[in-house]
């Protein structure tokens, strides 16, 4: 891979990542076990549930964003995550080993 372009961060900016950069360097990370997690249409519990993940799932994280704070099987979070255009679920479910963010936060 190459970088036609480097910028440096400053201050306290949360890094963005194009879409097409995300998904090449996303990682899968394991849905809660013996759930079937709900994929809602944005960050929260008030977006509607556009799928729901069989038991098992591994999930990409192209990037997080705050919302409806969830607790679930990892605990308590605001933090959602996307995984597809349109698809996010609660990091409460998804085991990232981390209590913050892991990704981007989407743009």
């Amino acid at each position: 891979m190459s970088v036609d372009r480097a910028e440096e961060a400053t201050g306290d900016e949360e890094p963005t990542v194009a879409p097409q950069a995300a998904a090449a360097a996303a990682r899968y990370y394991s849905v809660a076990p013996g759930a079937r997690l709900n994929v809602r249409g944005g960050p929260g519990t008030g977006y509607p549930v556009v799928r729901v993940l069989a038991e098992g799932a591994q999930v990409p994280i192209l990037c997080q964003s705050p919302g409806t704070t969830v607790s679930g099987y990892y605990g308590t979070s605001n933090i959602w995550d996307n995984i597809g255009n349109g698809q996010y679920v609660s990091d409460a479910y998804v085991y990232t080993g981390s209590d913050g963010y892991v990704a981007s936060r989407c743009a």
